[in-house]
């Protein structure tokens, strides 16, 4: 089975306003990595959203943070912190 990594992101204040200038190229990154089987799934959490999970497979965890430094988000300092944990299917 291939190992399963989530990427959580920590949103600024008033997230949903803010992201507009950087929404496209951000879920055309996130787009990109699903076409390719990296990305399994992805999302805001919470309303209005305070934070992001991606769902990563086959990946590893040098590969994710190249991929969040290179996030739009990240770039554009809406992400206040972000971290990877293993996800230990059963």
């Amino acid at each position: 089975m291939a190992d399963h990594h989530i990427l959580f992101y920590d949103y600024v204040e008033n997230m949903a306003e803010r992201r507009t200038p950087y929404r496209e190229a951000h879920l055309a990154k996130i787009r990109a990595e699903r076409e390719a089987g990296r990305i399994i799934m992805a999302g805001a959490l919470g309303d209005p959203p305070h934070g992001g999970a991606l769902v990563f497979e086959g990946m590893t965890s040098d590969e994710i943070k190249a991929y969040a430094a290179s996030d739009p988000y990240v770039i554009a300092g809406l992400v206040t912190r972000w971290r990877i944990e293993r996800w230990n299917l059963v």
